[in-house]
């Protein structure tokens, strides 16, 4: 499925980004805002490269999951098992995100979800609250994590 380059720019880069934030949260890598930038958009454009292919609905999902997951065990000096538990843990929350902001949405839309693909700036708007809260959840693990040590 072709996404428009407007999507991937104000939808994809920021989802990647914050996926890629809760991550390092979790794999207690360093917050840098540049390392992080960096990885959230090659990301995004790899889940943007895989979604060009037809192939069933979701596999983008666990690819990136695995592309996560590989970036991590680099970036963490090779503690596999901490990079798992991170790359699921970011996604999972990412896809339990999306799918409690979707009902949300149904009372602020009166279009229908194919109708309302085709309208970025409403696409854009309604689809980043999901971001937001994976930033919210990134911002507020690492207060947590810092309380504790």
């Amino acid at each position: 499925m072709k996404i428009p380059m407007i999507i991937l720019l104000l939808q994809g880069i920021p989802e990647g980004t914050a996926l890629t934030a809760l991550a390092f949260v979790i794999s207690r890598i360093p917050l840098k805002l540049k390392q992080i930038l960096l990885v959230g958009t090659a990301l995004a454009v790899c889940v943007n490269i895989i979604r060009l292919f037809s192939i069933p609905m979701g596999l983008h999902t666990i690819l990136a999951t695995l592309i996560l997951f590989l970036i991590l065990t680099r970036l963490s000096k090779g503690d596999v098992g901490l990079s798992f538990i991170a790359s699921m843990l970011s996604c999972l929350t990412l896809i339990i995100f999306e799918t409690a902001c979707l009902p949300l949405l149904k009372p602020v839309s009166i279009l229908a979800p194919k109708t309302l693909s085709t309208y970025h700036a409403v696409r854009i708007i309604l689809g980043d609250i999901h971001v937001l809260l994976l930033f919210i959840s990134a911002f507020l693990l690492k207060k947590i994590i810092s309380n504790k040590s």
